[in-house]
């Protein structure tokens, strides 16, 4: 029976190419049941996206749930033996959502296990990013390795207890914040200057290894050399071409160990393709070996219209917050060489374009500037540090601007005493930020969202103390508040889309390097 393209949604059509690529790799096709008993991925945790699993009770009063996860079902039900296992899979997975809710992901993607070395590690890339190539010549596969992150830092004396802040500003390509947490290190100025070198690298497989090899930093690690093994097998080949070294690329670092990527493709904002090597959950499903798999997320490929808004007509799009603060901002973008006289024109206007710079700017509230620039819709944007905190959206935070300057604070009645026999009851707009904050100090609280005049909830007794942002403190003083402590200070953040980042990177890379010039200067 044939079944007409016409039939045929772009993600089915796609399925079925990757299906017909991985076969002619010598992968056998894996299906499983949708349902794992509960107490599997309680006892696994750790390798699991959120911990938050959609469960229910089978007719034999079993807790069960729906998978949230292929590979851990593969690895475990994987029989034991020499050689390497290859095997690809079609298969939803359901996992929550930004909005709390469960979201059923549809997965195309393959395992390999067993004996592998730096060939099969190779081919796995490949395949990823004969993957990518299959859905859209317009492609690129970020790689990068754990392993040498870690060797790295492990050479600056960072304990892998501290290193979790070091990776946080390595994923958000922020040099600044990268170079101020090794400083808190104790890591010498010369060595910082050598690391951020290595950490902030974006390159092609050629570059990159020039880059690794010319290092000062100590490559010899028995990791590090894989890594640059696995890079020249990839070099010349037409899918190397497609590859570029980034070692923002970090993820759930208790998942994946030694290798790992992310693939994207132009038009969509996020990444379609995620994998790596995962060989600490063989060892805890105690099987022998190591492995290395990936999956492509097919039900994004249904954003690839023609007529989709993130494909992009060769503009650079700036989301601004309104207000005072997206007027400083944008004198700054204007002084950086990205000028565009319309904005400052008196009417009802909300978008204005410069065709000869290429550039359009929107303004919208600066709450919605990360939904704009992470949704693909805006590449860059400014947005306050309160905002990125609490809401944590999946963008590159690429520089402090130092505007709007003012931190996120604890603040209560004049001589307020906490009393510990009880929950602090906390009112905030932030409940993201001081849960998080709390938790930390182990202290249990009792969350009051209000949407404004938060300073009146402890002066009324709805509240004990208030988490908000605080400039001046005028307001709190003629209130007879106080701040308690510091959260964390706030400034105006210059964020970027991560596709955008990879399909505008030189425009975006020059907008970038001129605001820090202008940074620099006014310091």
């Amino acid at each position: 029976m044939r079944i007409g393209d016409n039939v045929l949604q772009a993600s089915e059509k796609v399925v079925f190419a990757l299906r017909e690529l991985y076969a002619s790799y010598g992968y056998g096709f894996y299906r499983m049941s949708k349902f794992e008993e509960y107490d599997f991925y309680a006892k696994n945790k750790d390798f699991l996206v959120s911990d938050n699993v959609l469960t229910f009770t089978d007719t034999n009063g079993k807790l069960m749930a729906l998978k949230p996860d292929v590979t851990l079902s593969i690895i475990k039900s994987s029989e034991e033996g020499e050689g390497i296992r290859r095997v690809f899979y079609s298969e939803n997975v359901y996992r929550p959502s930004a909005n709390d809710s469960f979201k059923e992901i549809m997965q195309t993607g393959l395992e390999c296990f067993g004996a592998i070395g730096e060939k099969e590690v190779t081919e796995v890339i490949t395949l990823a990013v004969k993957s990518l190539s299959a859905i859209s010549s317009d492609c690129v596969l970020d790689l990068s390795d754990l392993s040498v992150i870690d060797a790295l830092l492990g050479k600056l004396g960072v304990l892998p207890a501290d290193r979790r802040r070091i990776y946080e500003a390595v994923e958000s390509k922020n040099s600044q914040e990268i170079e101020k947490r090794l400083a808190d290190f104790g890591v010498s100025e010369k060595e910082i200057a050598e690391a951020v070198k290595i950490l902030t690298l974006s390159e092609g497989v050629e570059g990159a290894i020039r880059t690794l090899e010319e290092s000062a930093v100590s490559m010899g690690e028995d990791a590090c050399k894989e890594f640059l093994a696995v890079l020249k097998r990839l070099a010349g080949t037409p899918e190397g071409e497609r590859v570029r070294v980034d070692f923002s690329v970090i993820g759930d670092v208790n998942y994946y160990n030694g290798i790992i990527f992310k693939g994207f493709l132009r038009g969509i904002p996020s990444p379609v393709l995620s994998g790596g090597r995962y060989d600490n959950l063989m060892k805890k499903l105690r099987k022998k070996g190591r492995a290395i798999g990936f999956a492509v997320y097919t039900d994004l490929l249904d954003l690839l219209r023609e007529d989709s808004p993130l494909l992009g007509d060769g503009y650079l799009n700036v989301a601004l917050p309104k207000g005072r603060l997206g007027e400083k901002v944008y004198s700054m973008f204007a002084a950086a060489g990205f000028p565009c006289p319309s904005l400052l024109e008196e009417s009802r206007k909300l978008v204005f374009e410069n065709e000869e710079k290429k550039v359009r700017y929107f303004w919208v509230k600066p709450s919605d500037v990360t939904i704009y620039v992470e949704r693909g819709i805006a590449d860059v944007g400014v947005a306050g540090k309160d905002i990125l905190a609490e809401y944590e959206p999946d963008v590159y935070e690429l520089l402090d601007l130092k505007k709007g300057v003012c931190r996120m604070a604890v603040a209560g009645p004049k001589g307020f005493i906490d009393d510990k026999s009880r929950p602090l009851r906390v009112a905030t707009k932030f409940s993201e930020v001081a849960k998080d904050f709390y938790r930390k100090k182990g202290r249990e609280i009792d969350i009051i969202h209000l949407n404004g005049s938060i300073e009146i909830a402890p002066i009324l007794g709805l509240s004990d103390v208030i988490v908000d942002i605080v400039e001046t403190g005028t307001t709190l003083r003629e209130n007879n508040l106080e701040v308690i402590e510091t959260v964390f200070p706030i400034s105006a953040r210059f964020i970027a889309n991560k596709t955008s980042q990879k399909f505008k990177k030189e425009i975006v890379d020059e907008l970038r390097a001129s605001l820090a010039a202008l940074v620099e200067k006014e310091q």
